[in-house]
């Protein structure tokens, strides 16, 4: 009940100096909104990213052929990963059940009299929509029969459609696909950003077709994506998949692989990890913002101690004890605190999406976990209570006779 009684002194003498406890609570508005619109952006980055590749599935594994470092004096020798790799690993690696070769490289689309450059061009089998969980919206995928008979058929992104202002039915029109004229059979679903592309700006087209496009060089030098059976057997397969590469590959026990095999977690770890960093940076920057409002409340609080002396004394004179004027200013610098906090979440959040708005980029929503709101609050409280305890001890250990004689 006393403390129930102290919490409204404290409120009724934070509303008595509403301008002062408005400028004393600044600093941990600004630090509180500043910290939670850059999380909400991050945090929101991350949610999009760590949801888009789990969306692709855990069981997703790529193999990449892997460049030598070049420098004076240093003769490299040419790397080669092709489908024959592809074909050795399906025939020797069990628990594979889906498997495609990609090649992928810029050129420029005409459609009539419009132009546009795609983010990417890629080639690969008629698996795609399986092995990288990538439905097709309307129309359909090129099959195994176009990709054997080097079919030039192609299937787009809604991007594509867009930028060539292809119509509300763009299945069977004939688009120029660098020097290649190709048949449109299939529109992807929508997917949006992932990992900083445009996934509805891509452009498919059957393996060997794109092969005939980019050059069969580009066939010594391709991406080879799978899908495992279960997400138990993802290792076993990496293991085999190195071992058969370095097998056809020649490669010495005391050499380096010339792949780079990488597993979906993997990568949704190392994202993970590097937004991860750049919120625990800003949250250390946000710290230190909040330990300088910190100071600022306690500064107005010796103030606040200093002027309301004679209060003190009143009230040690009719019977409040040291702990009662001790709680009463720790209640004030907290509920300072929370207050702040508050605002500065809510501030946070707005800023966040006014962020979104603004800056260029389709960015997802703000995001901010639960408990880093919680934190927050924790934080501002334990700030109240840290820079707020010096101000209340002094005014608790005030003798009520000088405090009743303080001009």
């Amino acid at each position: 009940m006393i403390f129930f009684e102290n919490f409204a002194v404290a409120l009724r003498a934070l509303r008595t100096n509403l301008m002062r406890s408005s400028l004393t609570m600044l600093g941990i508005v600004i630090a509180t909104a500043g910290v939670i619109a850059v999380v909400s952006i991050v945090q929101g980055m991350q949610s999009m990213i760590v949801g888009q590749l789990q969306d692709i599935g855990t069981t997703l594994i790529s193999v990449f052929p892997q460049n030598p470092q070049q420098g004076p004096g240093i003769v490299a020798k040419q790397v080669k990963l092709t489908w024959q790799d592809g074909e050795a690993i399906l025939e020797q690696v069990p628990g594979i059940k889906e498997i495609t070769p990609v090649i992928g490289g810029s050129t420029q689309l005409k459609y009539r009299d419009r132009q546009h450059t795609p983010q990417m061009v890629l080639g690969s089998f008629g698996n795609w929509p399986e092995v990288f969980n990538h439905a097709v919206g309307s129309g359909r995928f090129f099959s195994s029969f176009d990709v054997q008979r080097r079919r030039k058929v192609a299937v787009i992104g809604l991007k594509v459609v867009e930028e060539l202002r292809l119509g509300q039915n763009p299945i069977g029109k004939e688009i120029l696909v660098g020097n290649l004229r190709a048949t449109v059979v299939g529109i992807m679903e929508e997917r949006g950003q992932n990992l900083g592309q445009n996934q509805d700006d891509f452009v498919f087209l059957p393996f060997d077709t794109a092969l005939a496009l980019f050059g069969r060089s580009a066939g010594d030098q391709i991406q080879i994506r799978l899908q495992t059976e279960s997400a138990e057997v993802v290792d076993q397969v990496v293991d085999g998949i190195k071992g058969v590469l370095r097998q056809r590959h020649s490669i010495g026990e005391d050499e380096d692989d010339d792949f780079v095999v990488f597993k979906q977690d993997q990568l949704i770890s190392v994202f993970s990890q590097i937004l991860g960093g750049i919120t625990a940076v800003i949250g250390s920057i946000a710290a230190i913002a909040l330990l300088v409002g910190g100071i600022g409340i306690m500064n107005i609080m010796l103030v606040s101690v200093t002027e309301r002396t004679r209060e003190i004394g009143v009230r040690k004179a009719v019977g409040a004890r040291r702990q009662d004027i001790l709680i009463q200013f720790l209640i004030e610098a907290v509920v300072l605190c929370l207050i702040g906090g508050l605002i500065g979440v809510a501030l946070g959040y707005a800023a966040g999406y006014a962020m979104v708005a603004l800056i260029p980029g389709d960015l997802p929503p703000p995001h901010v976990p639960v408990l880093w709101i919680i934190i927050s609050f924790a934080f501002v409280t334990l700030i109240g209570v840290v820079f707020g305890i010096y101000p209340a001890g002094r005014a608790a250990k005030l003798d009520p006779i000088d405090a009743l004689r303080y001009e």
